[in-house]
């Protein structure tokens, strides 16, 4: 493989990602430390970093929107066994995490702190399904602010509300 220059390595980046990466591999191996492309391999480091938090704060917004809706707007879904599918989607999303924490530890220590980040996503899926169920979201206040707390989130027991 010839080697590259740093100005044809950095454009690589953007038109044969796979390429690049094995360039910046093997350069890193044979330790060419001078000829890698530092500015896009710390960039995508950090991006590696942030996808498995990513993924839980993802987790964590499906939590808040179905706790969210359970609290908010299960006269709505009607009937008896009405939010039945927002209880097993909390569980489900609570599981998802508590396997990312097994598989990433540090993650269980980050995710308290995105709470708000995950309630910014909520938000926008609220709007978006009051408008696809035909109401004005404008109507129903939904708050800036997260109205639960981490541990709530990851720890409240919706069985216990069922009505029978």
């Amino acid at each position: 493989m010839r080697t590259l220059s740093k100005e044809e390595l950095k454009k690589l980046y953007e038109e044969d990602f796979p390429l690049w990466a094995e360039i910046n591999l093997q350069l890193l191996k044979e330790k060419a430390y001078h000829l890698v492309d530092w500015e896009n391999l710390l960039e995508e480091m950090e991006d590696m970093a942030r996808r498995d938090l990513d993924t839980c704060i993802s987790q964590l917004a499906r939590i808040l929107e179905h706790l969210y809706k359970w609290d908010n707007f299960k006269s709505l879904a009607g009937g008896k066994y009405a939010g039945m599918d927002w209880i097993r989607s909390v569980e489900d999303a609570r599981d998802e995490i508590k396997g990312m924490f097994k598989e990433y530890p540090s993650l269980k220590n980050k995710l308290p702190l995105e709470l708000e980040r995950a309630w910014i996503r909520v938000q926008v899926k609220l709007r978006k399904w009051l408008r696809r169920n035909r109401y004005n979201p404008d109507e129903f206040n939904i708050p800036e602010e997260c109205p639960y707390t981490y541990e709530e989130a990851m720890n409240r027991d919706l069985k216990k509300e069922v009505k029978s």
